[in-house]
């Protein structure tokens, strides 16, 4: 699989209509089959920075440089594993949603690429969507046939006593050019029945991980209850999808509870350490 490296992009602007910033990775395997980062690229309020390796896998964490996404922002990160490369993308701290001086909703498009006998692990901080804030995200996985990946998405709807902002999510994964996910999601002003029993049942954190790996292809996983709704502690489900691939859908009162959720998915069904 040929994966071209996009051109440096220009350096980010804020103007009328908000602020324009794409941050891009690439991971690339050296001769010595550890992987090296060619690509980092930081634009605007997302500033990149290498941290420790871990064996053969080269790790980066996304810092915040500034207070983004405001209304307007138009915001982006691409990620690309070249043949073999290993990679994991963390966050320091939450991305919080604001509002802005600028009309109209900010966007935040995620696009993932992985290549054959690659791994990307991509794994933020949870997203808080503040009052008055309208965000659209997108989250795009492209993966070869035998790409392996683990992503996790948090979602928190508002800061401590105070409402959510309007937010809406799409998560697309595909394999091999065959799509094995295609969903979006849509809470606060505007999204009706968002808060209702037969959504969030008076939750106020949402999450998923999403697990691709190739030997899952004659081997699914099972389906599982997560958590207890009795206990108001949250719960959530973990499900097989069309391919080698599982998902965990959780929700919870808050994001502890919810990470809670997601990791002990991670570690009894899944075998993995996050």
């Amino acid at each position: 699989m040929t994966l071209a490296v996009p051109a440096r992009p220009a350096a980010a602007a804020p103007s009328a209509a908000g602020l324009r910033a794409t941050a891009r990775i690439t991971a690339r395997t050296a001769a010595d089959r550890t992987t090296r980062v060619p690509v980092l690229d930081g634009d605007g309020p997302l500033a990149l920075r290498r941290i420790r390796s871990h064996g053969r896998q080269a790790r980066v964490c996304v810092v915040g440089a500034m207070s983004a996404p405001l209304g307007g922002d138009r915001l982006g990160i691409e990620a690309v594993v070249e043949e073999g490369a290993e990679l994991r993308v963390t966050a320091a701290a939450a991305t919080v949603a604001l509002p802005g001086r600028a009309a109209g909703h900010a966007t935040y498009d995620v696009r993932l690429t992985v290549a054959d006998g690659g791994l990307l692990e991509w794994l933020p901080e949870p997203l808080i969507s503040a009052a008055g804030s309208e965000l659209r995200m997108t989250t795009t996985v492209e993966l070869a046939p035998t790409a392996r990946l683990v992503l996790r998405e948090e979602q928190v709807l508002g800061r401590t006593g105070e409402r959510t902002g309007a937010l809406r999510s799409r998560l697309t994964l595909r394999r091999a050019g065959l799509t094995l996910l295609d969903q979006e999601t849509a809470y606060g002003p505007g999204a009706p029945g968002w808060d209702t029993s037969a959504v969030l049942d008076g939750h106020r954190a949402a999450g998923q991980l999403l697990v691709v790996a190739p030997e899952w292809g004659d081997d699914p996983v099972a389906v599982r209850l997560l958590g207890d709704a009795a206990d108001g502690t949250g719960q959530g489900v973990l499900a097989p999808l069309a391919g080698p691939a599982a998902l965990v859908t959780a929700v919870a009162p808050d994001a502890l509870r919810l990470r809670r959720i997601l990791d002990e998915a991670a570690a009894s069904h899944l075998q993995l350490g996050l």
